[in-house]
């Protein structure tokens, strides 16, 4: 699947904590490194606890402060980038359009004008949010979505592509239904109770699934393809899988 590269970038991520604290470092010196406009929106509604200095990409300095805000005000000052987040939760469809609506650009020197490219990255870990995710990205005339979803050991990234109201690359919640069932709560709606019950996570899955959606986010932007837009792994046995979609069938036949 082929992608242009001389375009302006627009990043949206949602969440900040397991998965997207490490994408963040890694994705802003991407970012910094393309001769392109680029820029970062962060999303969470979250705060640095203690109990994420174990295995979230936070520093003891930082407990008490919004997860977005640190995590934008961090990597943007590092490499000279406008800070952008958005202190809250996304849980509304409307909002969600509008953070991934690309802006249009007038070439220097020339009547034509360039769209962003627009990549939404969902580093939740509900699937309400994935719902919300998945209903924008349908609706979307352009739109690169990438969701990242792990456990314990194991994960998958998937990537979803939308260009001229198609869809390119099947999202996450085609390749996995079960993401769409009405069976959870978005992060606002949790009682505390319910916020102390976690599955349990390990930093290495955490940090193989970040390393995966940069990877991705790399060959969009700088290769300008992607040779599959599903991938598994385990931390265990130390794999990373792409896997055959039916439109990637289609291509190596």
């Amino acid at each position: 699947m082929r992608f242009a590269t001389n375009r302006p970038v627009k990043i949206v991520m949602l969440g900040a904590g397991g998965t997207g604290a490490h994408i963040a470092p890694n994705l802003y010196r991407l970012l910094y490194s393309i001769d392109r406009p680029a820029r970062v929106i962060v999303a969470d509604g979250d705060s640095v606890e203690q109990k994420n200095l174990v295995r979230q990409h936070f520093s003891p300095a930082e407990l008490g402060m919004n997860k977005a805000r640190a995590v934008a005000e961090r990597y943007a000052a590092a490499f000279k980038m406008e800070a952008e987040y958005v202190p809250d939760f996304i849980e509304d469809a409307a909002r969600l359009t509008e953070l991934v609506t690309p802006s249009v650009f007038k070439q220097s020197g020339r009547d034509e004008k360039i769209k962003e490219t627009v990549v939404l990255i969902g580093a939740v870990d509900n699937n309400r949010s994935r719902r919300l995710c998945h209903g924008v990205f349908m609706g979307s005339r352009d739109l690169i979505y990438i969701d990242s979803g792990n456990g314990e050991f194991s994960g998958q990234v998937v990537c979803g592509f939308r260009r001229a109201g198609r869809t390119m690359l099947p999202p996450v919640g085609v390749l996995y239904p079960d993401v769409l069932e009405e069976t959870d709560k978005f992060p606002s709606e949790l009682s505390c109770a319910e916020q102390s019950v976690t599955a349990p996570q390990a930093i290495t899955a955490n940090l193989t699934a970040a390393a995966t959606v940069v990877n991705m986010i790399f060959n969009i932007l700088v290769l300008g393809e992607i040779q599959s837009g599903q991938v598994s792994f385990s931390t265990k046995s130390i794999r990373v899988q792409p896997m055959i979609t039916k439109t990637n069938r289609r291509k190596a036949a």
